[in-house]
């Protein structure tokens, strides 16, 4: 079938079990090629398929709502809803976006980048649904990994209580990212073999209706019968205990076990949760073999190897360097101790994982929960390092104020995908973290210039008591520096000075120092002497070198790939003005006021402003007029 000109699922509904296999099979082929070219999320895609197709056959989008959550499995969505022939632009900049993008399409009812979302959002579509009188099915879509975020439980508890009509997708592949962990994964587990539960249930509800009613002692005994075989062959009733109807496990590769349980969850009242087994990466044995690790969220590959296809790097990738670094400094002290949100493999632990098996603590996706366990590691003297990415520090807000600064407790946070991160698009920007870690007390911030400097933070935050820390660390490999000498603290709150200059001063860390050492030397050629600073540390920051630029009175210039309000520039502002420096002449460049979409990073910071050419344009305009006409000359 030509999948490019499917407009809407509509056809759907005249297809026999044969067609949707044979359609089933041409969306796999369509996905792999496509997806060998830019990459992609393919190994959950592949794996909903058929479960994709059965959904749009047997219900009606966009009446029918469907929530994808993470959202990141939504590919076959969107071929079946018209968007097939925009899959050459996916993920790139003003292309197809990765997730659901409620601007691509009416289809696309819920956006989601992060994952345990589904439930509550599905839970708000009914309770508007109930309200205005209308008949709407709300089909949330949520994985077994999503399903042991805290936020995902909070919504259950309430879905059972409301008992409200929603038919719950537990697309259960057993796997997230990483491994599930965890007591409710296990529980999973047990629900996987108990598929005759159901069956036995409905042969024991039929014959008991042929039995004479003899009174209220027979039916107490029969609902007990009821429940003794529920236990009996369910290990786990999580969900019946919550007052949501449980229906399966289903395999989800297989069109008729799909629609039948689907057809019984739509004529049943109140919540419904269909339990469906899938198989990550199905259809690609690439993919299937390692849907885990590097086909979650692949590169470009070639289709018959299933080899990705990459540049050649000489230096490691940044969260390589701290994975390395904290297994070495382990050996060392056995009070290091690291905990991940189910990010062990994205953030490159699997080292320290092997080495300390008892020291590396997993516990799924639950960012609170990591940030108060290392809470109360560090109340015992450990050292407790969250290892974690920056849009997913967002969850842990609260718990970072509340039980780690307020407490002055000495946790370490590596923020991983600090900045731009490129194609997964604005829910996975890191731009945000500085600004909301800036201004919480006792919390310090810093950020290397290369994979050595971020090596010896590491140290530094070790080293000794600092009360809580973060560690920024961007997307992908470092400059490829000289890793040979063994890392040394850094003297803690000082800045260096990288290129020296007189007329101007540039502040900036991390990667956009390369822009700013470049737009200093291109500056020098039309007589501009720019002074380029490393300010790795965002907070506390140096003082005594701001003093000195306050003392010259020269033109600054802050950079910083993260947003601009209560960023690193407003505490240089802010600085300023306290000290009574109002001389001072500062401009500020970073990520505006909006959201920043997908696309490769080097473009989105050109849409910013982020750029060499941009940093020498505001250097002109900052510099006194005298300076000006000099360059000029």
């Amino acid at each position: 079938m030509d999948l490019e000109s499917i407009q809407n699922p509509q056809f759907l509904k005249k297809y026999t079990n044969e067609e949707l296999e044979a359609l089933a099979f041409d969306i796999r082929q369509f996905l792999i090629e496509k997806l060998s070219i830019r990459g992609g999320h393919i190994a959950s895609n592949l794996g909903v398929v058929e479960l994709t197709l059965t959904l749009h056959k047997l219900f009606n989008s966009p009446k029918d709502k469907f929530l994808w959550d993470v959202g990141h499995q939504a590919y076959v969505h969107k071929i079946l809803t018209g968007r097939a022939d925009q899959f050459d632009t996916l993920r790139q900049y003003k292309g197809l976006c990765g997730f659901p993008k409620r601007s691509e399409s009416e289809h696309d009812v819920w956006e989601a980048g992060h994952s345990s979302t589904s439930l509550s959002a599905a839970m708000g579509m009914a309770i508007a649904r109930d309200l205005k009188g209308t008949d709407e099915h709300i089909i949330p879509i949520i994985g077994d990994g999503a399903l042991t975020g805290g936020m995902a439980l909070e919504a259950l508890d309430h879905i059972g209580h409301e008992q409200k009509n929603m038919i719950i997708i537990l697309n259960d592949n057993k796997m997230s990212i990483a491994p599930n962990v965890g007591a409710l994964n296990n529980m999973l587990g047990r629900l996987r073999t108990a598929g005759k539960y159901h069956k036995v249930k409905e042969d024991l509800e039929y014959l008991m209706k042929k039995i004479p009613a003899f009174g209220g002692r027979l039916a107490a005994a029969a609902e007990r019968i009821k429940d003794t075989v529920k236990y009996l062959l369910v290990s786990g009733v999580f969900f019946e205990e919550l007052g949501i109807t449980y229906l399966g496990p289903v395999d989800g590769h297989n069109f008729e076990d799909l629609a039948s349980h689907l057809r019984y969850a739509k004529k049943s009242k109140g919540p419904v949760l269909v339990h469906v087994l899938t198989q990550k990466g199905k259809g690609y044995k690439p993919a299937e073999a390692d849907a885990v690790g590097s086909w979650h969220g692949a590169g470009p590959y070639k289709i018959e190897s299933g080899a990705f296809i990459k540049p050649v790097q000489s230096a490691p990738s940044y969260s390589q360097v701290v994975g390395d670094t904290l297994t070495e400094l382990a050996k060392k002290d056995e009070k290091i101790v690291v905990v991940s949100p189910a990010m062990v493999v994205g953030s490159k632990l699997q080292g320290f994982q092997k080495a300390f098996p008892d020291r590396l603590f997993d516990v799924g996706i639950a960012e609170q929960h990591a940030t108060t366990l290392a809470a109360g590691l560090a109340t015992q003297d450990m050292k407790p390092v969250v290892s974690i990415y920056s849009t997913f520090m967002q969850r842990a807000y609260d718990q970072i104020v509340h039980d780690v600064c307020r407490q002055n407790l000495d946790v370490l946070f590596t923020v991983d995908r600090s900045g731009l991160v490129g194609a997964d698009g604005e829910t996975h920007q890191g731009v945000f973290d500085i600004a909301f870690l800036r201004s919480i007390p006792n919390m310090s911030i810093m950020m290397g210039k290369d994979e050595k400097e971020l090596r010896d933070m590491v140290v530094t935050a070790l080293d000794k008591p600092r009360g809580p820390v973060s560690i920024r660390l961007p997307r992908g490999n470092g400059l490829g520096v000289s890793m040979d000498e063994a890392p040394e603290s850094i003297p803690f709150g000082t800045w260096e000075v990288l290129r020296r200059g007189q007329d101007m001063a540039i502040l900036s860390f991390g990667p956009l120092l390369q822009n700013a050492l470049e737009a200093a030397k291109q500056l020098q050629t039309v007589g501009i002497s720019a002074r380029v600073i490393n300010a790795r540390f965002i907070k506390p920051m140096d003082e005594a070198m701001l003093e000195e630029l306050a003392h010259e009175s020269i033109p600054v210039i802050t950079i910083e790939e993260g947003v601009l309000k209560g960023g690193f520039g407003s505490g240089v502002l802010e600085y300023f003005h306290g000290a009574g420096h109002h001389h001072m002449n500062v401009d500020c460049m970073g990520i505006p006021d909006r959201f920043i979409e997908h696309g490769a990073v080097k473009e989105l910071l050109k849409e910013v402003g982020l750029t060499t050419d941009e940093i020498i344009l505001r250097a002109k305009k900052l510099l006194p007029k005298t300076t000006q006409e000099r360059a000029l000359k």
